[in-house]
């Protein structure tokens, strides 16, 4: 019987009756400007970095948002940005990294072992010492890929393994001491060191004083000298990873793999390989890290990147990754280390105790996953 209450599309006759309009596929419907932000992972993040923004306008001290005070909010966030953002491309490709933490300290022991022990020079040491790291951070994928176990089961063992390793190394290489001291004096100095330490742009800051754009001190000269190359390269590594997630093939495998692992390997996609080489990336990136922290301050301790494993899931989760896989952004983790950093320093310009600040971070954390999944499920329709 038929349905008469729904309106037919007219059939073809083959005798010249009426020709049929086909039907508009729903799929190719334009999609509106808020659906399409709507859609983007990063979104949680960027309206939590105006809820904070606006919160510490409202109760902090004014000097926060001076030049100065924005530095000081930054040289923390793109320590942990580097980190957050490669744990967020590792989270999109469907794995954890318990062990970057770990890994920043072990790789200050390494290199700081190069410079001191060996005495090869910045030009070496630096490759040879993100060469160590990404071995070993292939050593956590291919023990993930053929044993088939949690990402988060292996990386938790290597997050002891290699914190131990770096306290018996370091009283090993220091005779008893578990910091290392003297690497930037051994170091010297070079353009090799000014890419990976220090201030930059500073012929600028001072043209910027000189013409009282900016802040200074009696003597005229800035109150700020320039930006720290930490925060640099957080941005071209954000950039970096921006692109090639939204404009590579290998962005492309990087959501597949953590999307259906199975369905990308019967399209043809190299998930095993796509893994191996995501676990090498945040291994690096936490190379990267202690290298920059060991150039900075010119010591290495054991206990340097101490729980910044946990910071950087936290950033990556705020920053709109699932921890399911498949879903997320770098820019995300970006704006997300941000407001870690904004959070941490922030509060010393406030009335309020600093040790609110786990409390401020663990709500942060709840709010930005219960949005994240109300916006998604919004969009796609899920239940």
């Amino acid at each position: 019987m038929v349905d008469v209450s729904q309106p037919t599309a007219p059939m073809t006759s083959p005798v010249g009756g009426v020709s049929a309009r086909p039907a508009r596929d729903e799929r190719l419907k334009e999609a509106s400007f808020v659906t399409k932000a709507m859609r983007r992972p990063e979104l949680g993040a960027l309206a939590g970095l105006v809820l904070v923004t606006i919160f510490f306008l409202s109760t902090a001290d004014p000097s926060m948002f001076t030049l100065a005070g924005l530095m000081n909010i930054l040289s923390p966030a793109a320590q942990l940005g580097i980190l957050a953002i490669a744990a967020a491309m590792l989270m999109i490709g469907g794995e954890f990294d318990l062990s970057i933490g770990s890994m920043v300290a072990f790789a200050g022991l390494v290199f700081g072992s190069f410079v001191i022990i060996t005495d090869w020079p910045l030009l070496l040491a630096i490759p040879a010492t993100l060469i160590v790291a990404g071995l070993l951070g292939g050593v956590n994928g291919q023990i993930v890929i053929r044993t088939k176990l949690p990402s988060f089961i292996v990386t938790l063992a290597f997050l002891f393994i290699l914190r131990g390793l770096s306290l018996v190394g370091l009283k090993w290489a220091t005779g008893g001491s578990t910091q290392m001291r003297g690497i930037g004096a051994e170091a010297g100095e070079s353009y090799v060191r000014e890419i990976f330490s220090g201030v930059a742009f500073e012929g600028v800051f001072s043209w910027l004083a000189a013409q009282d754009l900016i802040a200074k001190f009696p003597n005229g000269m800035p109150t700020v000298t320039g930006v720290p190359v930490s925060i640099i390269w957080f941005v071209v590594f954000a950039a970096a990873a921006t692109w090639i997630l939204l404009r590579t093939r290998v962005g492309n495998w990087i959501f597949a793999a953590g999307g259906d692992p199975n369905a990308a390997r019967n399209s043809g996609v190299p998930v095993d390989r796509v893994k191996t080489g995501l676990f090498m990336l945040t291994a690096c990136a936490a190379a990267l890290v202690a290298i920059l922290t060991v150039l900075d301050a010119g010591s290495t301790d054991a206990r340097r990147g101490f729980q910044k494993e946990f910071e950087a899931i936290i950033a990556a989760v705020i920053g709109g990754c699932l921890l399911t896989g498949g879903y997320g952004s770098a820019i995300g983790a970006f704006f997300g280390a941000i407001i870690f950093g904004m959070v941490s320093i922030g509060l010393t310009y406030t009335r309020f105790d600093s040790d609110w600040f786990q409390v401020f971070l663990g709500a942060m954390l709840l709010l930005a996953v219960l949005f994240n999944n109300f916006i998604r499920r919004k969009v796609t329709g899920e239940r």
